[in-house]
């Protein structure tokens, strides 16, 4: 199942990250990262806007040292030492593709999971590992099956 977590009281704001890996139990530093479609509240060159690979123990240590909003992104999760051209890189803003009302998988083929940030009011949660998808949906109870919240959106 693919997950959405939106209208909640329970985050100071959408998507921080650090709060999504505790919530799942999951380390960045597990895996490697494909980052796309980038828009931060940085305000700097520290997570530039470029698409990129970031080792997980990078992202781990930004996400530690920092309080970041990804207003968009993608984090596309991949097992350590991975790497692959990108062609097209998976994306999120205008992206009709989450919300048609079926299940999605990675855009990234042999991607594990994926983890997207939709405009600072939204984290997405794609094809999650089902211990991590359990909790977080204990720690964010009012957290929704994807396919039936995309179901129910009027756009």
């Amino acid at each position: 199942m693919n997950l959405i977590l939106e209208r909640t009281e329970r985050v100071r704001f959408y998507t921080d990250m650090r709060l999504v890996f505790e919530a799942t139990g999951l380390h960045a530093s597990d895996f490697d990262w494909y980052i796309s479609d980038i828009e931060t509240n940085c305000g700097s060159d520290e997570f530039s806007d470029t698409d990129r690979w970031l080792p997980g123990v990078e992202l781990e240590n930004f996400l530690a040292t920092r309080t970041v909003q990804f207003i968009w992104a993608v984090f596309s999760a991949f097992p350590i030492g991975y790497r692959r051209n990108v062609e097209q890189a998976p994306y999120v803003d205008n992206n009709p593709l989450y919300w048609q009302g079926v299940e999605v998988s990675p855009q990234l083929d042999d991607a594990l999971f994926e983890v997207v940030c939709w405009d600072s009011s939204a984290t997405l949660l794609i094809g999650l590992p089902e211990e991590a998808e359990k909790r977080f949906k204990r720690m964010y109870p009012e957290t929704r099956d994807l396919r039936i919240a995309s179901q129910q959106r009027n756009f």
